[in-house]
């Protein structure tokens, strides 16, 4: 069967390294797919369960297969989220021809879009939207703040809320603190001007558009692969929630070239194709 070509592809909370992933029904669904850009927005390795030694072969490969897109031509976002903490020291750099960013913003069919990945609204749940007001510096404080929230509430052995452990919490989220999040996230969304806004954290998948007095604004969240399976799909200028579980996929094999190349010829391959074009670039301005 033939990939499907997509515009974009939004995968978030992935949890490699812990036991809750389904890191192999993950990489059937990227082997299907063919997309022009890939964000992966936020919480994709759980570094805090790396500490286990648990990575089994079925999570390296679906990091073999991100570089492998890559390596072919896919650009490839790494957004941060929180349970990547490690990844937020080093905003806005590239790794090869993947780019790593604390959020990206983007003009689909004129539309401004966000990306986040939405652990910023657990510092103060209810009233955090209000400091995003202040831009880039209010974005960097919540940050900030959220890490600390988490931090001290270790201390006293309690967990930061709303949103608990995926692999401890197989349940439902609380509704009202779902509802609230997105809410918030739709709130900040409209005060920043955007018309789309796009995130995760809440394992909770959602499209929806939401009505505010100061305007309206498609709400997506591309929801998990601890539990639900699901991602976020941009094609013919439209945006599609894609489940995994309702999708009849054919059995897909790894690429040939992936089955033979590690991982250092993968970030090599990468490597040398951003200084291909960077060359190009350059050469095409001197040219002129």
């Amino acid at each position: 069967m033939k990939k499907r070509r997509l515009e974009i592809a939004v995968l978030s909370d992935i949890h490699l390294g812990s036991y809750a992933c389904h890191a192999e029904e993950l990489l059937t669904y990227l082997s299907s797919i063919d997309p022009k850009i890939l964000i992966l927005n936020g919480d994709i390795i759980d570094a805090k369960r790396m500490r286990n030694n648990y990575f089994p072969p079925a999570h390296l490969k679906v990091v073999k297969k991100i570089f492998s897109l890559a390596a072919k031509g896919t650009v490839v976002h790494y957004i941060t989220g929180n349970k990547d903490e490690p990844f937020r020291k080093i905003d806005d750099i590239y790794m090869g021809t993947i780019q790593v960013s604390n959020r990206l913003s983007l003009k689909l069919n004129g539309k401004n879009t966000l990306f986040f990945h939405g652990d910023i609204f657990d510092f103060s749940f209810r009233h955090s939207h209000w400091l995003l007001n202040f831009g880039e510096a209010g974005f960097d404080t919540l940050l900030k703040l959220a890490k600390l929230k988490t931090k001290v509430l270790g201390l006293f052995g309690k967990k930061n809320k709303p949103f608990s452990n995926p692999e401890l919490d197989y349940g439902e989220r609380d509704p009202s603190q779902i509802s609230l999040f997105e809410n918030n996230v739709v709130k900040m969304a409209v005060n920043h001007h955007y018309d789309h806004v796009v995130c995760g954290h809440s394992h909770s998948p959602n499209k929806q558009l939401f009505e505010t007095k100061k305007g309206e604004c498609l709400y997506l969240n591309s929801g998990d692969w601890v539990k639900h399976m699901t991602a976020l799909e941009y094609s013919f200028k439209r945006w599609k929630l894609y489940r995994y579980e309702n999708d009849k996929l054919a059995s897909f094999y790894m690429d040939e070239e992936l089955k033979s190349m590690n991982m250092n010829e993968l970030i090599a391959t990468i490597t040398q194709r951003k200084e291909r074009e960077s060359k190009k670039a350059k050469d095409g301005f001197t040219d002129n």
